[in-house]
């Protein structure tokens, strides 16, 4: 048996032990490690705007949207535990093309979000100590400090600070949707599902749905799950209660800043920025109405929220493409499995570390250059690729005899990630159709 923290000893990790164990409280881990680094500022700003446009009328759009990342991360982690074998290994064994797909992905990708990371957590840092530095400098700080605080920690150090980020997130989003007194029965109406009234309000509603808690990290948490020491089929319970704790606190995040942006925006008139810099507008309208101790609050909440993604993309996208380094010296001759990540050999390696240097140190010249044009519309375009291709793949997956036919997906499995794979795939193509391609050329 595990201990209680869920994660075992090095006779537990290679027994090969899967009698179900009892899902408990005491083993909950990984879900809150990829609820916490999937609601960036992005989607709360994103809800926010939401509510301030349309009040409770896209409640119902936000509970989908976690119920879509549930279905997602339900299916990686199955996968990992039913077969054994990582994600990758899983994309691998479908072609060549996954591959190419997965390298040209986080290359782009991780060049771009990581200065949008440190940018995202220098805001409220420099909001709350206006005079020590500039922005650009804070940025660079959170960077190189994510940087060694992943380096040098194993996973149960950093499911540990990430509990205790997700606590502050937690009080801080829930207080201010306590203090600004929602309206419980427009919530309550809120849940059904309507459109609001106005031009392109489908595409306005799935993207609500689509943006949250939704990016590379639904497809981290099976390694989550692996690094945590659950490598069986007798974890299957386990990770089942830990993925629905997961998106019910996403839920808790996105609805309470809805009921903000609803009372304090949509009821006054008043309109915010899109992206992070929304967010220090909502403390300087907290200040106005609540004073500057709900405000100075509100911004610790924001940095919570920001540094989560930013070391939780640090850790579990470099566990990723530590696994593809991995597949891609062993030229595919032995399977990629879990116990490897459980054994922590994989958060030790140079591919892992080596990735943890490019989303630090080529975003800081971005921080200081600007970012390029080319590269900014490229990671547009294979951001929004990204959760198509995830929904896609782990339907072929978990529908073929690469998956043990007791864990195979059934009628509802199958229902939610063609949903999510179809919700993403529209988000897809437009998000590709709103791109300035003239002036990429």
């Amino acid at each position: 048996m595990a201990d209680t923290t869920g994660n075992p000893t090095d006779t537990q990790a290679s027994s090969g032990d899967s009698r179900p164990r009892k899902s408990s409280w005491k083993y909950i881990g990984p879900g809150i490690v990829v609820a916490a680094t999937g609601v960036g500022a992005g989607d709360l700003v994103a809800t926010l705007i939401a509510g301030s446009n349309f009040g409770y009328t896209l409640l119902w759009a936000a509970v989908i949207g976690c119920l879509v990342k549930i279905s997602l991360a339900e299916a990686a982690g199955r996968w990992h535990l039913s077969t054994g074998r990582t994600l990758f290994d899983g994309w691998a064994s479908l072609g060549r093309w996954t591959s190419w797909f997965f390298v040209t992905y986080v290359v782009i990708w991780g060049f771009v979000y990581g200065a949008a990371a440190m940018s995202s957590s220098a805001l409220p840092l420099q909001a709350l100590f206006p005079d020590v530095m500039d922005l650009k400098w804070w940025a660079v700080a959170c960077g190189l400090t994510g940087l060694v605080f992943v380096w040098f920690n194993k996973y149960a150090v950093f499911e540990k600070v990430m509990t205790v980020l997700v606590g502050v997130m937690f009080v801080v989003t829930v207080y201010l949707a306590i203090r600004v007194t929602p309206n419980l029965g427009d919530a309550f109406a809120g849940l059904l599902p309507v459109l609001p009234d106005e031009k392109d309000s489908i595409l306005n509603t799935l993207g609500l749905i689509g943006g949250v808690g939704g990016t590379i990290t639904l497809a981290a948490y099976g390694y989550w799950v692996n690094a945590k020491g659950w490598t069986n089929t007798g974890w299957m319970k386990v990770m089942r209660l830990d993925n629905r704790v997961a998106y019910a606190t996403t839920g808790i995040f996105v609805i309470s800043m809805l009921f903000v942006g609803a009372e304090m925006l949509h009821s006054a008139n008043i309109a915010i920025a899109s992206g992070d810099k929304g967010l220090i507008q909502l403390s300087d309208i907290l200040e106005d109405k609540y004073g500057s101790a709900t405000a100075k609050f509100f911004l610790i909440g924001f940095f919570a929220t920001s540094y989560t993604s930013l070391i939780g993309v640090w850790h579990g996208v470099s566990l990723m493409f530590a696994d593809f380094v991995a597949r891609f010296r062993d030229k595919g001759e032995s399977k990629v499995t879990g116990e490897e990540v459980a054994s922590g050999a994989r958060e030790r390696s140079w591919p892992f570390r080596a990735y943890l240097l490019w989303l630090t140190f080529p975003p800081i010249v971005l921080l200081f250059q600007g970012q390029p044009f080319r590269l900014i519309i490229l990671y547009g375009v294979l951001g929004a690729a990204f959760l198509p291709f995830l929904a896609g793949t782990l339907i072929w997956l978990l529908n073929s005899s690469r998956t043990p036919a007791e864990w195979r997906n059934g009628l509802i499995s199958n229902g939610m990630l063609v949903i999510a794979g179809l919700l993403f795939l529209v988000l897809c193509v437009k998000q590709i159709w709103d791109q300035p391609w003239s002036e990429f050329f």
